[in-house]
């Protein structure tokens, strides 16, 4: 997460909200002298709680970032999930990714009162904003063919993707006046996944998860965040998940456009539409019924005018153009 996030300050009283065992277990891991002067909460996050701790000691200013996770079905996966992250992260340390650097990890809140991971402040903010939206959709690209392409060993090898959508677990948007578009939709998804040369997946990436610094016609990517769902898979799932992002963040030619960019930035998708196509589909219905479950964080950033009913007509409109080309 980035220092120019949106952040409340909860100064650093953290016993009264129930946090007094996190902060005992972040302040044995620093220095003797440093303390933790100030604690901010971040926005722009929904799986779990993202908090900015700002430092001082003898040495000057820092700042980390504490994930914890609060919601019951996370705190149930957190052993999982944080683990992965921490994993991911060593890992990414000896590579040219800006990742954050790890710093602690307790997994299953043995001291904490959550399940936490600790790691170090990336610079720069996440930006959604339709102004220089394409501008960073070209750096978004090109960063994924980068992790695309990390080699990694086969005792380093994350798991095998897992699917966020199936035929029986699709939800429609209660509103629709498409239910044969939908139908339609689940029906690809309902064959067996198409063969894949596998790679290094984010698993998870989209602008949401991406940090920027620079000026709107001058952006560079500055931090890569949330390792949670590193996995191994096709490389169409993850330009799947940016693409249906974009759609729904800036449009549905944005949605369409990424996958091009992508090839024009060195990476490699599925050579048969019907197989791109299913990745496509896969990740978008994972958005069904109306994509809420993203559009919370996107609007505690700044994107109010993303709706229930802007999205879900985005979201139809997206799947639309997907058939329109690759079916």
């Amino acid at each position: 997460m980035g220092s120019g996030e949106g952040v409340d300050d909860i100064g650093t009283d953290l016993d009264s909200q129930g946090w007094g065992a996190t902060r005992s277990w972040v302040e044995k891991g620093l220095s003797e002298a440093e303390r933790i002067e100030k604690a901010a909460r971040l926005h722009g996050g929904w799986t779990s709680e993202m908090r900015r701790l700002d430092l001082c000691g003898p040495g000057g200013r820092r700042s980390l970032v504490l994930r914890s996770f609060v919601k019951p079905f996370f705190v149930r996966h957190a052993e999982g999930l944080l683990t992965r992250e921490a994993t991911i992260l060593r890992l990414l340390g000896d590579t040219d990714v800006p990742a954050a650097s790890l710093v602690a990890v307790d997994a299953t809140a043995q001291c904490c009162d959550h399940p936490s991971l600790l790691m170090s402040l990336l610079p720069g903010t996440v930006r959604l904003s339709d102004a220089g939206a394409d501008a960073r959709a070209e750096l978004l690209a090109r960063q994924l063919v980068r992790i695309h392409q990390l080699p990694v060993t086969a005792q380093q090898r994350p798991r095998d993707y897992q699917p966020w959508a199936s035929p029986e677990q699709v939800t429609l948007p209660a509103a629709t006046e498409r239910p044969e578009l939908w139908q339609r939709a689940v029906d690809v998804i309902r064959s067996e996944p198409p063969v894949y040369q596998g790679c290094f997946l984010h698993r998870d990436f989209h602008p949401g998860n991406v940090l920027f610094t620079g000026t709107d016609d001058d952006p560079q990517v500055s931090g890569i965040v949330d390792w949670v769902e590193t996995s191994w898979g096709p490389a169409d799932l993850d330009v799947a998940h940016c693409s249906t992002a974009l759609a729904l963040l800036h449009g549905v030619s944005a949605g369409m456009r990424f996958a091009d960019r992508y090839v024009a930035a060195g990476g490699t998708l599925a050579e048969d539409g019907t197989a791109h196509l299913y990745w496509r589909l896969l990740d978008a219905l994972g958005f069904a019924p109306d994509a809420e479950k993203v559009a919370v964080p996107w609007r505690e950033l700044g994107r109010v005018d993303l709706t229930a009913s802007v999205l879900t007509q985005r979201l139809e409109e997206y799947m639309e153009s997907l058939f329109s080309r690759f079916a």
